[in-house]
């Protein structure tokens, strides 16, 4: 018997064995980071779709006013109805960090609102605009994080033509309020 044939056959098998158990590895780790990548991103959007939702009820409980108790019933009801309260525990188990600080200071921002809203604020009144403004820069911020997450590009507000996210540059509200002679 000829050792020599059978350690070069032995190592030479030993050798496909591994890069194939190696190759499969590293695609089977590819496929779940592909996996958690389309994961976060649902998560994403099911958040700011959250938000979003509950933003547009606030408005509209803002736009029709009403008593305060009715008012206040309203705002609790409109977030808890929206499922921004589920999403966000959804994006904190899945968002990295940054994303998931963006979002968590949006959340801080709608409640904001929600509270001036719950008030009496109404959307011509400053109240409403001293929560929206920093709302609405907090869903850009969260935007940014994520797009810088995803793609590895960023926006600005330059973008858009805009001085910031905030939208106070472009309000008529704000802008008429600090206008010369107002």
């Amino acid at each position: 018997m000829d050792w020599g044939t059978l350690v070069a056959t032995v190592g030479g098998g030993t050798i496909a064995m591994a890069g194939t158990v190696l190759a499969d590895r590293l695609r089977h780790r590819h496929e779940e980071d592909r996996g958690a990548g389309e994961r976060r991103r649902a998560v994403y959007l099911e958040f700011i779709a959250a938000v979003g939702e509950g933003h547009a009820r606030l408005r509209r409980i803002a736009e029709e006013g009403g008593g305060e108790p009715g008012r206040a019933a309203g705002a609790r009801a409109a977030l808890l109805e929206c499922g921004v309260y589920e999403a966000r525990e959804r994006l904190f188990i899945e968002a990295t960090a940054a994303v998931a600080g963006a979002g968590q200071t949006m959340f801080e921002r709608l409640r904001a609102l929600q509270r001036a809203v719950a008030a009496g604020a109404s959307p011509a009144s400053p109240a409403f605009h001293d929560a929206y403004h920093p709302y609405l820069g907090a869903v850009w911020a969260y935007r940014v994080a994520v797009r810088e997450e995803s793609e590895g590009r960023s926006l600005s507000p330059g973008t858009f033509g805009w001085g910031d996210w905030d939208g106070l540059d472009r309000c008529p509200v704000c802008r008429g309020a600090t206008a010369p002679g107002a």
